[in-house]
C-alpha cells in the first residue's frame, strides 16, 4: 500500500502532526521501499547524512510534489529534482551547531590547541604564546542565518566582526560582495559561510588568498569547492596563511592527500551540523513543512 509521505522519522517521533498521517518511514539505512509503496509519495524528506542512497529514490516517485532536505546546502540535491517539484532546504536548522563549530575552529587554531594535543600525546609540557581572538577582526563571508548566529556568539570575544553578503544591507551594517577585495587585507580571520553556487565555486582562489594578510586564518564551514585547494595548499606550505576546514575539496579527503599534513591546518570531517542540537531542530523544521503541505500552503523553496 502506498503512502503520501516518505519520512526519516515516525510521525509520532516528530510530534504535533495530524493523527493517522499517511507516512512511510525510511531512514536511509534499511532496504529501500518497493515501487508499489512509493507510488503515491508526494512529500519526501531525505534522511540526514544519507543523500548518496536517498537521491536515486527521487526518480522512483511518480507522484512527487515536494522534496525536503535536512541540510542547508542543496547543491547535490537539485540535479535530481524533476521540473515542477518544489525543493526545500532546512534554513535555520544548523545555525546553532555550525556557528558553534566555527567558533571552536577559530579558537582552537588561534590558541594552538592542535599543537598542544600533539604535545600531550608525547607527555610534553611546553608553555607557548599564541594569538587571542580578542582584538582581532573576523570577516564573515556569506552573512545569512548562520552568519547571524556566528556574529552573536562572537560578541563575547571582544573582536570586531565585519559582515559581507552578496548584496549590501546598510541597515544591518552588511557590506556587499563588491567591497570584499578592499576588506580582506584587514581581516585576521575569514569565515566562509557562502552556499555553493556557480558564482561561489572557486571564489577563494589564489587572488583572494593573496589579499589576505600574513598569518591570517581561513575558516571554511561552507562547502569545499568554494576554495581552490591547490591555491590554499601553496599558501599553507609557504607558512603565510593558516586554515581551519570542516569541508574540503575533494571530500571525503583521501588519506594520502597533502592537505592533511600541510602546516598550519586544522581539519574536521564535515561535522558542522551533526550534534545534539540537530534532532530537536530537525523535528521542528519537518513538522512546520508537513503542516504547511497538509494545508496546501506554499512551501519555502531552496532554489
Amino acid at each position: 500500500m502506498s503512502a503520501r509521505y516518505l519520512l526519516p522519522y515516525a510521525p509520532e517521533a516528530i510530534g504535533g502532526l495530524p493523527a493517522g498521517l499517511d507516512a512511510l518511514v525510511w531512514d536511509g539505512e534499511g532496504p529501500v521501499p518497493g515501487d508499489e509503496e512509493l507510488r503515491g509519495v508526494e512529500f519526501f524528506c531525505l534522511p540526514y547524512l544519507r543523500h548518496a542512497v536517498a537521491l536515486p529514490v527521487i526518480r522512483r516517485l511518480p507522484s512527487l510534489r515536494a522534496v525536503q532536505t535536512l541540510t542547508a546546502g542543496m547543491d547535490d540535491v537539485l540535479p535530481y529534482v524533476p521540473d515542477g517539484v518544489v525543493a526545500c532546504n532546512a534554513r535555520g536548522l544548523h545555525d546553532a551547531s555550525t556557528a558553534e563549530l566555527a567558533v571552536t575552529l577559530i579558537l582552537a587554531s588561534l590558541r594552538g590547541v592542535p599543537r598542544f594535543v600533539r604535545l600531550q600525546d608525547e607527555g610534553r609540557w611546553s608553555q607557548e604564546f599564541h594569538d587571542s581572538l580578542a582584538d582581532r577582526t573576523v570577516l564573515i563571508l556569506g552573512y545569512g542565518s548562520i552568519g547571524r548566529a556566528l556574529a552573536a556568539r562572537l560578541e563575547a570575544f571582544e573582536c570586531e566582526v565585519v559582515k559581507v553578503a552578496r548584496r549590501a544591507r546598510p541597515e544591518e551594517r552588511v557590506h556587499g560582495a563588491e567591497e570584499l577585495a578592499g576588506l580582506l587585507p584587514a581581516a585576521d580571520v575569514v569565515v566562509l559561510l557562502t552556499p555553493l553556487t556557480p558564482e561561489s565555486r572557486g571564489l577563494v582562489d589564489a587572488g583572494f588568498l593573496a589579499r589576505m594578510k600574513d598569518g591570517a586564518l581561513l575558516v571554511n564551514v561552507a562547502r569545499g569547492p568554494v576554495v581552490d585547494t591547490g591555491a590554499l595548499l601553496a599558501e599553507l606550505s609557504a607558512g603565510r596563511l593558516r586554515a581551519a576546514l570542516d569541508v574540503t575539496d575533494p571530500e571525503p579527503l583521501p588519506a594520502d592527500h597533502p592537505l592533511w599534513h600541510a602546516p598550519g591546518v586544522l581539519i574536521t570531517p564535515h561535522v558542522g551540523g551533526p550534534s545534539s542540537a540537530f534532532l530537536p531542530r530537525a523535528r521542528r523544521v519537518l513538522r512546520e513543512r508537513i503542516l504547511r503541505f497538509e494545508k496546501g500552503e506554499p512551501l519555502t523553496s531552496g532554489h
